[in-house]
């Protein structure tokens, strides 16, 4: 497996955001952390619920989050963290439930909320 494969930049996750719908963007920090500034668009599943949350059935998925649970095979599923060392760890446990194409902004919120001008 590629580097390529399991990451995603900055410029990358940019251009999901503005025009895919099928982008799913889950911040695997936690609450207290998300509450000091987010991606938007992005759900919040702490690195420490990501396997229980997305083993969840697709009906139960959708109540608890908001947003369609996504398929297997997504291209679009996208972790993050602050700095990316989380969202790696929540992208392979994503690999090991069977979600084979899942990647990791590596460059977390803190490459975001810089390049953003938070």
């Amino acid at each position: 497996m590629s580097k390529a494969d399991k990451g995603i930049t900055y410029n990358e996750l940019k251009g999901l955001l503005g025009r895919s719908s099928n982008l799913l963007l889950i911040d695997v920090r936690t609450k207290e952390e998300v509450q000091q500034g987010k991606i938007p668009g992005s759900i919040n599943i702490p690195l420490d619920t990501v396997e229980s949350d997305l083993a969840l059935d697709p009906a139960a998925f959708q109540a608890k989050f908001g947003v369609p649970k996504p398929p297997l095979d997504s291209p679009e599923l996208v972790f993050h963290c602050q700095t990316g060392r989380r969202g790696g760890m929540a992208m392979e446990k994503a690999r090991s439930l069977g979600f084979q194409r899942a990647r990791n902004y590596v460059g977390g919120y803190k490459e975001w909320s810089e390049k953003e001008g938070k």
